[in-house]
């Protein structure tokens, strides 16, 4: 009883919330140590002061899959279905970073994409350090805006698979979400201002500076096509040298090969010369009898 989704429960993305995380994953956090101990009977009113508690988000670690208590957590949230406006609030505090990075990732597991984008989106603006722990049970560092790009890019975040969020530019072009406007956008104007009235001052310099920078280049480039030529010059004086060389070891091989012919001629001739001689004093001393 104390896993199952409460019976008012809405279903999210055409199935039961609990089952956005994987059964086996499912399975490992009703079993884990934490899940019994700090999140049976949790309210949606309790479950604040737990968020509060966290001090890293994460996966599951180790080899025998061990969850962490964020993804605890984010089950529990999953099973009781706290009302949206928790979830807002949860995503608009900015003292506890940790319940911010906890009702994102459910805002992103539950909520539409037109929330999850207008929700989402302006924390990229926070540039808070997160803890992160890996597969490997070791801390990261992460920041708050790569974990939001992450949620909104990725398929796979804290080792659960993202329901699938619908392109930007579809709702733009649709009216359904203003264009992205980015928190820098403001100071790259003023900073494009200051340019152009620096280059207005500047201008009879840049131009001196840029006809030096021309006939840098050109002079860089004359100077390539010259090492270019040389190098062409090297490789064909390394190539006749390499050919001469090759030529002079064929040559040597050759007479080296025609040396040994001759030599084993000489012997055989001398070998035949041994065994007529041999057979005539053979005949010598019969005759000689």
């Amino acid at each position: 009883m104390a896993n199952r989704t409460v019976k008012d429960a809405k279903s999210i993305h055409g199935t039961n919330p609990q089952y956005l995380v994987e059964k086996i994953i499912r399975t490992r956090i009703y079993d884990s140590k934490y899940w019994k101990e700090e999140c049976f009977a949790l309210t949606a009113e309790l479950l604040v002061d737990k968020a509060m508690e966290l001090r890293f988000v994460g996966g599951v670690h180790s080899g025998n899959i061990k969850p962490t208590p964020f993804l605890c957590l984010t089950l529990k949230m999953l099973q009781i279905q706290p009302e949206k406006d928790i979830v807002v609030e949860f995503i608009k505090n900015e003292e506890f970073k940790y319940v911010r990075a906890l009702g994102a990732f459910y805002m992103r597991l539950t909520g539409s994409s037109l929330d999850c984008y207008k929700y989402l989106e302006p924390l990229y603006n926070d540039n808070r350090k997160l803890r992160r722990q890996n597969r490997q049970a070791q801390f990261e560092i992460v920041h708050m805006d790569e974990y939001i790009d992450e949620l909104l890019r990725e398929e796979r975040v804290c080792d659960v698979i993202l329901p699938r969020l619908q392109k930007r530019h579809v709702l733009e072009e649709t009216n359904e979400l203003d264009a992205k406007t980015s928190a820098l956008e403001d100071d790259l104007d003023e900073e494009i201002e200051l340019e152009e009235e620096k280059y207005k001052i500047e201008e009879p310099v840049v131009k001196e500076e840029k006809e030096r920078h021309r006939e840098r280049k050109r002079e860089r480039s004359r100077s390539r096509e010259r090492n270019r030529s040389r190098d062409r010059n090297d490789k064909h004086k390394r190539d006749e040298k390499r050919d001469r060389r090759d030529k002079d070891r064929r040559r040597d091989e050759d007479r080296k090969r025609d040396d040994r012919k001759r030599d084993s001629r000489r012997d055989d001739d001398r070998e035949r010369r041994d065994r007529r001689d041999e057979r005539k004093r053979d005949d010598d001393r019969k005759n000689y009898r």
